[in-house]
């Protein structure tokens, strides 16, 4: 299943200047704010907090849009 991610997972996406690898930091399943940016998160539907390796930014995402690396 795609969103059998757990922290600390080196994972994958797709940015557009190509794919980026980073890390799981947390599950999110409930309305947030993650870098300054509203994630509607819920149980239903959970985003996944990642940290990239190359600028250590953290972002949420879908997690269809993530691949284990």
């Amino acid at each position: 299943m795609a969103d059998d991610f757990k922290p600390g997972d080196k994972v994958e996406w797709n940015t557009p200047q190509g794919k980026t690898q980073g890390k799981v930091v947390e599950k999110l399943t409930s309305r947030t704010e993650v870098e300054g940016q509203t994630v509607a998160a819920s149980d239903d539907d959970p985003r996944y907090v990642v940290e990239s390796e190359k600028s250590g930014k953290r972002a949420a995402h879908k997690p269809d849009s993530l691949k284990k690396a």
